[in-house]
């Protein structure tokens, strides 16, 4: 009797609102008839309302021209109300109405280009619109017996309905927790909401309130601390009254007043008319005659400026939108991608489980080594056995055993795990017999990337668990890939440029790619002008040249340093909080401000530059990954052999994010890792990820080449920036031709290489490579300079160069007598 195989609990489909896809003119005459039909219906419901008693005999009639209707919309007017208003849901019935009428303003606007509605967001628009008119429809149907009207046919038998299981309390209750739940979760209010709002109006009552009682009671010290003054000052004029009838002849207008009076009096008459800010002043009267008064002046406290500049700006025009020139920029849709899984889930098939359990456990009992308990976890293309061994085992010995298991399952890419971090087991992953394929649908579908609240999200693929696996470019901030060739470097790739395309807007990233093979990023030409970064004066932005990627790679290090002084000037420490400070306007543009889109430079096949630029590649790169963090640039480099000489301990050590597909010897697993298992790797996207703590096994989600040809396509067909985002320009140090010995456009190194030549009189490019560490075009172009200059003579095929100059003191005279001329 053959074992029936069992399929693992099928997931439960989510419901999927279909998409309808349009033409222009579809758009146009299907959204012009929906609102035509919309303002049918709001005329004909609203003379309904008035006319149905009279037109109430000429229903049943409806359809024959000799009828005679009251309604404004005639027969088809006296029908659609009966249906909807009086055998539907009364009142509410002018939901319909509005609903359509909305629904063929936004297809209409949709075909200008004015503003677009998704399907989705039509759905919950008549889903909730549907909603509330029938609980609009069922209040109304409270008040029949006045009028029956009010909530229709529909409405009264769904209230009586409830009434006779209820109550009209309990009916009462139920269509108040109803309208509790709209509120909420439609229209947002919560009590929070609502408390906060009543605590901030009683707030400003009772501010405005104290502001009044502080002025009434400054009025009132003014007019106490002035009391003193005004008779002191009446006295005195009594006195000079009395001496002026006594017969002194004093004029009373020169009569000096004195004088602390008069100051004190007139800053008092003035205090009247200066704001609250002015400070506060009052004398001290003296207490007997010895001793002196004394005047105190208080400064009130200042208030604080709550709306600064910044603030009004953002008030008036809002946060500085980095997307607005390309406002109408649509994100590439899922369906773009394929699902290669077709609705299929993931099957279990427990005969293998069980076979290759027994095998492990026979193999491990054969070396006297027992299990306590052992489970398995499946994935898309590898099962983990966890297994706990009895006490006293040691792990080595287990590790020991990794290719005898693999020999006992008859499997490649047999992985031991010993222990597994954060748990107290030892894994083991088997492939499965029959894996299947993750696409790259799936993981951006997947709510952990839709959802992912990073800078610069990146879905992977699937872990052994099957659950996506999505990290942070900039948080990483650089990622070293390798894998030997056919494993799937190259996808990889791809699914990196694509997760960042469904993410972040063309203002907010930009891309520099470096293909030395010419044909795996080409797709990318087409979102140039979106998407890529280039050099000035440059044809292509996807560079190709390995010359041209020296010049990219230093004029990306001014880039640095010209955002690193734009930083220091803003006092931001990162790209993130100046971008926030700038977005919030309080950056001025007019001082050499502006927002910066994070870059992204990918290499695709760094061995290549390293062999044939040498230092002069790996010194930028050692230095971006240095110091290029903070500032918002990210580099990905993907090699197909990770040996110590391309993956020097200065690149290792500024790349702590490593992902290597199959490899094929350990030691370039150790090399990549900096551990092995990427030796035991089964190819086809089965991948290690590491940022410098475990090393998680994830299989790679597969995007292929039409695909990225459909999503490039896609985004290239849209409104675009006038040009690629174009990066500092930079002047290297080469100089010279073959046939122009231009002293002032020499090589810095020329000198010292005519003597190096001069001593091993060997004139080769090679030569100069080794002793100078340079590149092969720099070595050539100052070998052209010295042919130009005499010192060696021309190009003899196979053959090193003649060397014009026979030592050291003939080149010493040579240099004297140029510099005489």
């Amino acid at each position: 009797m053959a074992k029936k195989k069992t399929t693992a609990k099928k997931t439960r489909k989510k419901f999927k609102i279909p998409s309808f896809k349009l033409t222009r003119l579809q758009e146009v005459i299907l959204g012009s008839a929906l609102m035509v039909f919309g303002i049918l219906l709001f005329f004909s419901f609203l003379s309904f309302i008035f006319t149905w008693r009279a037109d109430q005999s000429a229903i049943s009639e409806l359809g024959s021209r000799e009828v005679v209707t009251q309604n404004w919309v005639s027969q088809v007017g006296a029908g659609l109300g009966h249906f909807f208003v009086y055998e539907g849901f009364g009142l509410a019935a002018f939901s319909i109405s509005v609903l359509t009428f909305i629904t063929g303003i936004f297809l209409f606007a949709a075909s200008r280009n004015l503003f677009r509605l998704s399907n989705s967001k039509l759905f919950t628009l008549w889903a909730w619109g549907l909603m509330l008119m029938l609980w609009l429809s069922v209040s109304l149907g409270f008040f029949h017996e006045q009028n029956s009207m009010l909530g229709g046919k529909v409405g009264f038998e769904l209230n009586d309905y409830l009434q006779d299981y209820l109550g009209l309390l309990g009916a009462i209750l139920v269509m108040a927790f109803f309208a509790v739940v709209y509120l909420v979760l439609r229209l947002k209010i919560t009590p929070e909401k609502v408390s906060s709002y009543f605590s901030r109006q009683a707030k400003e009552v009772q501010e405005s309130f104290d502001a009044e009682v502080n002025e009434h009671q400054t009025s009132e010290n003014l007019v106490k601390e002035s009391a003193p003054l005004t008779s002191n000052l009446e006295s005195e004029v009594t006195q000079l009254e009395e001496e002026k009838s006594e017969g002194n002849k004093i004029d009373l207008s020169s009569k000096p007043i004195n004088s602390d009076t008069s100051n004190e009096l007139d800053s008092n008459a003035k205090s009247t008319e200066v704001k609250e800010t002015a400070p506060i002043k009052r004398t001290v009267a003296p207490k007997d005659d010895n001793d002196i008064g004394m005047d105190i002046e208080q400064a009130p406290e200042e208030e604080e400026v709550i709306d600064t500049k910044a603030t009004k700006l953002v008030e008036d025009f809002g946060e500085f939108d980095p997307t607005l020139e390309l406002s109408n920029f649509q994100f590439p849709p899922i369906e773009l991608l394929k699902d290669y899984s077709q609705g299929k889930t993931l099957t279990i098939n427990e005969e293998e489980l069980q076979a290759n359990k027994d095998r492990i456990v026979e193999t491990l009992n054969n070396y006297k080594i027992g299990i306590a308990k052992i489970s398995a976890t499946i994935g898309p293309t590898v099962t983990l056995y966890e297994i706990v061994p009895e006490a006293g085992v040691r792990i080595s010995k287990i590790k020991n055993l990794e290719d005898d298991i693999a020999l006992s399952l008859s499997a490649l890419g047999i992985r031991i795990i010993a222990p597994i971090p954060g748990k107290g087991t030892i894994g083991i992953e088997v492939p499965n017999q029959n894996p299947s394929v993750v696409s790259m649908r799936s993981v951006i579908a997947s709510p952990k990337f839709q959802q992912a609240e990073k800078e610069l999200p990146i879905a992977f693929g699937k872990t052994i668990s099957n659950e996506t696996f999505v990290v942070d470019l900039a948080k990483m901030p650089h990622m070293l890939m390798a894998g030997a060739t056919g494993q799937g470097k190259s996808v990889g790739l791809n699914a990196v440029l694509t997760s960042l395309l469904y993410s972040k807007h063309p203002a907010e990233v930009k891309f520099v790619l470096v293909d030395p093979k010419k044909v795996e990023l080409t797709l990318f030409n087409k979102i140039e002008r979106h998407y890529l970064a280039k050099l000035p004066d440059s044809e292509d932005a996807i560079i190709t040249d390995n010359s041209k990627v020296i010049n990219t790679l230093n004029s990306l290090c001014i880039e640095m340093d010209e955002r690193y002084e734009i930083l220091k000037e803003a006092m931001c420490r990162n790209i993130k909080e100046y971008n926030a400070k700038f977005k919030a306007r309080k950056l001025n543009p007019a001082n050499g401000h502006r927002f910066l889109p994070y870059i992204v430079l990918v290499v695709d096949e760094f061995a290549d530059l390293i062999m044939t630029a040498g230092k002069e590649v790996e010194t930028p790169i050692a230095r971006l990954a240095q110091l290029a963090r903070a500032i918002g640039i990210h580099l990905i480099i993907a090699t197909q052999r990770p040996s110590v000489n391309v993956i020097t301990g200065m690149i290792k050590a500024n790349f702590p994010a490593r992902v290597s597909f199959r490899v094929q010897q350990k030691v370039d697993s150790r090399t990549i890792l900096d551990s092995g298992g990427a030796d035991q790797l089964i190819g086809r996207g089965d991948m290690l990820y590491t940022a410098g703590n475990e090393i998680i096994r994830i299989q790679c989600a597969f995007v292929d080449t039409p695909e990225v040809e459909k999503i490039t396509e896609f985004i290239g067909s849209q409104k675009a920036y006038p040009d690629a985002y174009i990066l500092p320009e930079y002047v290297g140090e080469e100089g010279g031709t073959a046939l122009d010995d231009n002293i002032d456009e020499r090589d810095a190194k020329f000198r010292e290489a005519a003597e190096i030549i001069v001593v091993a009189q060997q004139g080769s490019a090679s030569l100069l490579q080794r002793k100078l560490k340079l590149g092969y075009n720099r070595a050539g172009r100052i070998i052209d300079q010295l042919e130009a200059a005499g010192i060696v003579g021309g190009f003899e095929g196979s053959k090193a160069r003649q060397v014009l100059i026979p030592d050291l003191a003939s080149l010493e005279v040579f240099f004297n007598e140029e510099e005489n001329k």
